[in-house]
């Protein structure tokens, strides 16, 4: 897993970029706290809490993707990959 102690430890300096595993290892770490998250707050929350939950992740990664100067495809990629973690916490909320 990416560790900011590589750097520190003997021969480090020749580990600086991260491997496939780690990058993916963190984005899952991202991606099952955020369902997670999701899952026990629409466990409570009504509709009216996944329609504000939608509007400021698209607002959110809307900004980002322009700060970042992603090119409309993967601006879309990320939205769309975005709703579908957003739909799939909410089935599995409503499947409880």
């Amino acid at each position: 897993m990416l560790s900011t102690e590589r750097d520190f430890r003997r021969g480090g300096e020749r580990m600086a970029i991260p491997t496939q595993g780690e990058v993916e290892g963190k984005l899952l770490v991202f991606e099952v706290v955020a369902v997670a998250c999701l899952e026990e707050l629409l466990r409570h929350e009504h509709a009216p809490a996944v329609s504000k939950v939608r509007r400021r992740i698209l607002h959110n990664l809307k900004e980002r993707c322009r700060s970042l100067k992603l090119c409309a495809e993967d601006e879309k990629a990320t939205v769309d990959y975005a709703m579908g973690v957003l739909e799939a916490a909410v089935e599995e909320a409503g499947s409880w």
